[in-house]
């Protein structure tokens, strides 16, 4: 059975900012769905009922809210980014808001955890953390501990030799405590004659406790005058604020100074106080502030809270030491002598001993082919062992002159075999036993045999040098020569072959000895040396030689230079000469003869070789000469910015058009060729670049008027030289006109 049930309507309220429930609507919506619910609602869609949508309009309104709060901190659980940021948020003021206690307990654990692992990470960060506190305690903690270790000393070796020291010593060995305490504690004077206790921060007096007997001024005074003289030397000389004044001395005065976190303890010591004086006004400070910390961290100059603290510095005004009266030891002195008199002797003797038996061992170890492996003294019995070579020198026969009694010496020596040079030398002359012809020496730690023997003593030789190679002194025997007659004769042929090698133009390609003859083949060339010539004096049998030898033209510059003066034929004025490993032609000749030099010149440069020809002058007929200086004397002048001569230069043009003419015919007759280069220039008025064009402009109008005359075109160079090549400085009177020309110069081919 079904119902139809109408939608709900819910009264409306007016929009307020209060967030509660609206109650009126919650109960209507209960009484609504009391009324129309479907007792025999089914199930649908496979066993999940359908949800009624009145339901969900009831969840909202009683939990939504809820819902939607929990939604946010489980998106925000899920974002651990968004999740660290709110708890960053409220974490200090949770911090704060915990009891101590509490917060100490649960946090220690993991800053423990922290601080472990950062030391184990990086053990220097805690150093520099903790450097600037504990430096200045352990540097005043090592000061003071030297000063107490130095104190103690000098007391000590004061009263050393002392009855009231032997009294002493006595004392430490009964009571179990080190003399130096005894000492100090009998022999120190001194007295705490007054204690101030002052507030580090202010400077004002806390505490004066004085000592009976003892005068001083105004107590606050003293404390204000400490406390200036402290900031004096803060102030004067840069220092840290956590340090202080630590000792003032006055005469037989000192004020040792305490510092700690609120409070400075002064004590006032007549006398010389012991070390351990520090220590002692320390322990008073430190309870000082255990008992008083608040009421000294809160000192304003009332001294109400700090009832009893007087107490504690009355402590330090109790300590004193009295003086002890005592002469000069004059029987202890007396007893130590005569103990010490014999001794020494004793002493004296065993020492000398010692070093006359030092000097026997240190003269048994510089001696070749002895080793001392242990050597000591007993009871007055000298004991020494270790290794000796037969050949080294006797053991016993070194005591002498050492005044050590033989008889008080006892040694054990092992055989052993010296690797000295020398005992090796002597070795090897009795077991090789050498020929007279064969010399052995020592060079440098080897042993070199030089001479002649036969093949039989050379072989016992190198057999010799292969035993000594493991660890001995080398053998070199490569200087003695083999006296057997075919050692001989292959001796003198390799001298006849390095004869071969060391000539120029022959090339040893082979060579070899067999069955008593002598073979080799190689290279000649014809300029070289004969090689049957060559035999001479070399004691080898030129029957017994049998040779072949290819032709080769050698590159020696010494063939070379015979080749050339063969095929070129070089006149008396020409000279050719070796430097270096180039060929050098100087002097004269003629032209033809000179492009002869120049072809051989470059097929030599194909084979590797120089063949230098530029000192070489062309030699031409005088005639020549004296025309080719006459062409050249010769310039043609022109007019400023005139690229055509004036016609006073036209006779000058004619005469030189004749020379031209005449010397080309003569050169011809001689067999070379002449060019003329005709070389335009200008002054230095105007631009560069205008001056170089009308330089060239007048060099091509000479040669047009040079070809107008019948002198061959083809034989006319013509160049611009602008106002780089002055006849004369532009300064002079002349200069601009000279320097307006054109110059001949005459060259020969």
């Amino acid at each position: 059975m079904t119902s139809t049930v109408d939608p709900i309507s819910l009264p409306q309220r007016a929009a307020s900012n209060d967030p509660e429930i609206d109650r009126e609507a919650l109960a209507n919506l209960l009484v609504e769905i009391a009324r129309n619910v479907d007792p025999d609602y089914r199930a649908r869609l496979y066993g999940v009922p359908t949800a009624d949508p009145r339901m969900e309009t009831l969840r909202q309104l009683l939990v939504g809210r809820e819902i939607s709060e929990l939604s946010r901190v489980a998106h925000l659980l899920d974002e651990p980014e968004q999740l660290a940021a709110a708890v960053g948020g409220v974490l200090p003021s949770a911090a704060a808001r915990a009891p101590h206690a509490q917060l100490g307990e649960a946090l220690a654990p993991a800053v423990e955890r922290a601080v472990q692992r950062s030391i184990q990470k990086s053990p220097r960060t805690l150093t520099d953390i903790l450097y600037p506190v504990f430096l200045p305690a352990i540097r005043k903690s090592i000061g003071e501990k030297i000063d107490q270790t130095f104190q103690s000393l000098n007391e000590t070796l004061r009263h050393i030799f002392t009855w009231h020291g032997l009294k002493w010593r006595f004392e430490a060995w009964r009571t179990g405590a080190s003399f130096s305490e005894v000492v100090l504690k009998h022999s120190l004077v001194y007295r705490v004659e007054h204690v101030f206790l002052i507030n580090r921060d202010s400077g004002i007096l806390i505490a004066h406790v004085t000592a009976d007997n003892a005068t001083s001024e105004d107590p606050q005074l003293i404390s204000s005058m400490l406390s200036a003289i402290q900031d004096f030397v803060k102030d004067s000389f840069n220092e840290k604020e956590q340090s202080g004044l630590d000792t003032i001395r006055f005469g037989e005065l000192r004020l040792w100074s305490e510092v700690g976190p609120f409070a400075t303890l002064v004590a006032v010591i007549r006398g010389n106080p012991p070390e351990e004086l520090h220590e002692i006004v320390r322990d008073v400070l430190f309870r000082i502030h255990d008992e008083y910390s608040q009421a000294l961290e809160q000192f304003d100059g009332d001294s109400s809270q700090l009832a009893g603290i007087e107490t504690q510095l009355r402590t330090c005004v109790e300590l004193k030491q009295e003086d002890s009266n005592q002469g000069f030891p004059w029987l202890v002195v007396a007893a130590v002598l005569l103990v010490l008199i014999p001794a020494g002797g004793w002493f004296f003797l065993s020492w000398q001993s010692g070093q006359r038996w030092q000097t026997y061992v240190s003269r048994l170890g510089t001696q070749p082919g002895i080793i001392v492996a242990e050597q000591k003294v007993r009871d007055g019995q000298f004991y020494i062992a270790g290794l000796r070579d037969p050949l080294a020198a006797d053991p016993q026969a070194l005591l002498s002159g050492t005044q050590v009694d033989p008889a008080r010496v006892h040694s054990q020596w092992q055989f052993y075999q010296s690797l000295d040079p020398e005992f090796v030398l002597k070795r090897l002359t009795a077991s090789l036993t050498p020929p007279k012809s064969v010399r052995l020496s020592i060079v440098e730690d080897r042993i070199v045999a030089e001479g002649e023997a036969p093949d039989t003593w050379i072989d016992r030789a190198r057999a010799a040098a292969r035993q000594l190679e493991a660890g001995g002194p080398v053998f070199d025997f490569s200087k003695v020569r083999d006296v057997s007659p075919e050692a001989r004769a292959a001796e003198h042929w390799q001298t006849y072959v390095s004869r071969l090698e060391a000539q120029p133009g022959i090339i040893v390609a082979q060579q070899r000895a067999s069955g008593g003859h002598f073979y080799i083949s190689g290279l000649r060339d014809p300029q070289a040396a004969d090689p049957q010539a060559l035999l001479s004096g070399t004691g080898v049998d030129p029957a017994r030689v049998h040779s072949q030898w290819q032709f080769y033209q050698s590159l020696d510059p010494k063939f070379v230079v015979k080749r050339l003066m063969a095929s070129l034929t070089p006149p008396d004025s020409v000279r050719f000469s070796i430097i270096k490993d180039r060929i050098v032609v100087v002097g004269e000749a003629p032209a033809a003869w000179i492009d002869r030099a120049r072809v051989a010149a470059q097929q030599l440069a194909a084979d590797g070789l120089s063949l230098e020809i530029s000192e070489l002058r062309e030699l031409t007929p005088q005639k020549l000469t004296h025309l080719r200086e006459a062409i050249q004397a010769v310039d043609i002048l022109f007019d400023s910015g005139k690229a055509v001569p004036g016609p006073e230069q036209l006779p000058v043009l004619d005469k030189l058009a004749n020379q031209l003419k005449e010397l080309a015919k003569d050169a011809r007759k001689a067999g070379v060729t002449a060019q003329f280069m005709l070389t335009g220039h200008s002054d230095a008025v105007g631009r560069e670049t205008a001056n170089a064009s009308i330089s060239a402009a007048r060099a091509e109008t000479v040669r047009a008027l040079l070809k107008k005359r019948g002198v061959a075109p083809e034989s006319l160079l013509v160049r611009g030289a602008g106002t780089f090549e002055p006849a004369e400085t532009e300064n002079s009177r002349t200069g601009s006109s000279a320097n307006r020309r054109v110059s001949v110069t005459v060259n020969f081919h």
